[in-house]
């Protein structure tokens, strides 16, 4: 009967995982679930990738990782339905005599044959003694394929597959089963069905390797066998097509090749012979041997091991499917470093060149502002204020205010400054990203996507960035208020300091002075070069306030650089740290560190 469901792929299932925007992801993620998404972002990136050295490295992982992905299913179909009929792969080259094989153990032609090579295209499947069970398992171990009859099986499509109706035959020596004919894993086409043969062959409890004196020493036929080693089938060799004079030692070159690629003990092949007329009968004697191997394979399934062999499996290719994750995490951590380092040095230049300039540092200067409001005589300071600002501000200080509103002059040198650093943060960036981007390695597009990455951002986030500095700016303005508090009560600790200061006419100039700062109607700079403002600030740093007035000022900048600081690190570094997270996500793995770690560490356990 054809299956009637469309194939449900296995990438239909896709685990959001990237950086920034990405779901919580488990610690104690399962081996499955990585395995999956191991191997859908191979095929997104490899997909997307010009062919190449790295291209065909991902492609041997996609291999081993079908293969995997596979037989951990297998391993739950073990679970979930231990008596299951047992599950007979042959497998081999073009021009083996596979499906023949399959015709002789059956004792029926069921599977179609033919002398052209790669004529078996779709895993077909032949029930042996299995009664009429339901196939809904198999459907669901072959979603990615359509079940129909094996005479509709479509030319130039894979993504079929076929079950014949079962084969009743009491008598038969094979336990219930079933055998499976599988496409040639070297023809022209491979590449086509591959992953049929890689889902068939970790179906398999038994694996029949069916080779000619013509492909046993094919590298392919090796290739497979390597890869099959960690899932510890019992394997049947049948050596077919094979004359008299060369039986021997082509069984003696057969078992030194598998010595070669394999740790376990070689088999020893069963020999069929070569017919001239291909519709000759095997010998039964040749037969019965063929049958007594199978049987003795079936005998030695053990399905509660499945779950160990995952593991050996997984643990034979981890650091092969690891090793792009890791260039690219190593990648993205190198990015975060290059940046830690040039936030470092940001911060270096602003406390150099604002912090610790003696023309360029304002802030405490606007503490002394706040101060001298504080110092007004009570009862009579707000009078004498006015009267003072009338007298020292003439009319040509208002015009030249009205010349400095809307300039870069009138933000203060702060902002300058961290315009300044800013600026040399983004083309030093720069500048690392394109020596990256200029070295062959198999992150060189990572850096060059990172580098126009950069570029963008340092052109539209330019608004966000002043937005940020102005608050920054603006926030701090409670500091300078608390400095000069902590001034004022200290200098009411030396009420004759105190009093000489209220009692000066320099007072009112500064006062008057502080105030026009303070309502923004005075320049920092010309603040700072009034004769007022010398004045007492020579009068405070005389005998003992002068050590507490040097303390305030110095724990003034260490608390602005903290705030400076934290700007860098916690609203504008994340901007640029986050970066990697607004690439091409179809050529990035985007594989979190801790679904690697939770992965080793089941993997060490096992």
């Amino acid at each position: 009967m054809t299956h009637t469901h469309p194939p449900r792929p296995r990438n239909a299932i896709v685990y959001n995982v990237g950086f920034a925007n990405s779901q919580t992801v488990n610690p104690t993620t399962s081996l499955p679930i990585c395995v999956k998404l191991l191997r859908q972002r191979h095929e997104s990136v490899l997909n997307a990738m010009t062919p190449g050295i790295q291209a065909r490295r991902l492609g041997e992982n996609l291999i081993t990782l079908r293969l995997t992905e596979a037989f951990l299913e297998k391993a739950d179909i073990n679970r979930l339905n231990p008596m299951h009929p047992v599950q007979i792969a042959v497998i081999g080259p073009t021009q083996s005599g596979k499906s023949s094989l399959v015709n002789m153990i059956l004792g029926e032609g069921r599977a179609r044959v033919s002398p052209l090579a790669g004529y078996t295209v779709h895993p077909q499947g032949f029930p042996l003694n299995t009664g009429h069970l339901t196939w809904d398992w198999l459907d669901e171990y072959f979603r990615d394929y359509r079940r129909c009859r094996i005479e509709e099986l479509p030319e130039g499509q894979y993504n079929f597959f076929t079950l014949d109706e079962p084969l009743d035959l009491p008598g038969h020596r094979l336990p219930p089963s079933i055998l499976w004919d599988t496409p040639d894993f070297d023809s022209v086409d491979a590449t086509g069905y591959r992953n049929a043969v890689l889902l068939t062959a970790a179906l398999a409890d038994v694996i029949l390797l069916v080779v000619s004196k013509d492909k046993y020493a094919d590298q392919s036929v090796w290739d497979m066998m390597e890869l099959l080693e960690p899932l510890g089938q019992p394997t049947v060799v049948c050596l077919n097509k094979l004359n008299a004079l060369s039986r021997d030692t082509l069984v003696r070159s057969f078992r030194e090749k598998w010595r070669a690629a394999r740790h376990d003990e070689p088999p020893h092949p069963v020999v069929l012979p070569w017919f001239d007329d291909p519709q000759a009968a095997v010998a039964g004697h040749e037969s019965a041997a063929l049958l007594d191997r199978l049987l003795a394979a079936c005998a030695k399934v053990n399905r509660k091991h499945a779950e160990k062999q995952s593991l050996r499996l997984a643990k034979a290719h981890w650091q092969e499917w690891l090793a792009p994750i890791r260039q690219e995490l190593l990648a993205r951590s190198e990015w975060e470093s290059l940046l830690d380092s040039e936030i470092k040095e940001a911060l270096s230049i602003y406390r150099r060149d604002f912090l610790d300039h003696p023309h360029h540092y304002e802030t405490f200067q606007r503490a002394l502002a706040e101060l001298l409001t504080l110092l007004e005589i009570p009862g009579f300071a707000g009078g004498m204020v006015a009267a003072r600002k009338l007298i020292t501000w003439p009319v040509r200080q208002l015009v030249r205010i009205g010349k400095s509103i809307g300039s870069k002059d009138n933000l203060g040198q702060e902002t300058a400054v961290l315009n300044r650093t800013l600026e040399h943060l983004f083309i030093h960036l720069q500048q690392s990203l394109l020596d990256r981007g200029g070295m062959d390695g198999a992150m060189t597009a990572y850096w060059r996507e990172l580098g126009v990455l950069l570029k963008a951002e340092s052109r539209k986030g330019e608004p966000a960035r002043a937005a940020a500095i102005a608050r920054h700016v603006r926030d701090f303005q409670p500091e300078i208020e608390r400095t000069a508090h902590q001034l004022h009560d200290k200098l009411r600790e030396h009420p004759a300091v105190l009093n000489t200061l209220r009692a000066t006419r320099v007072t009112a100039d500064a006062a008057a002075l502080g105030l026009a700062l303070h309502t923004g109607g005075i320049g920092v700079q010309d603040f700072i070069i009034a004769p007022a403002i010398l004045s007492v600030t020579s009068l405070l740093t005389e005998g003992a306030l002068g050590h507490f007035l040097l303390r305030a000022q110095e724990e003034l900048k260490e608390r602005q650089y903290h705030d400076t600081k934290k700007l860098f690190e916690e609203v504008l570094g994340p901007v640029l740290k986050n970066l990697p997270d607004k690439m091409n996500q179809n050529v990035r793995f985007n594989i979190p560190m801790e679904m690697v770690e939770s992965v080793e560490e089941i993997l060490h356990k096992g």
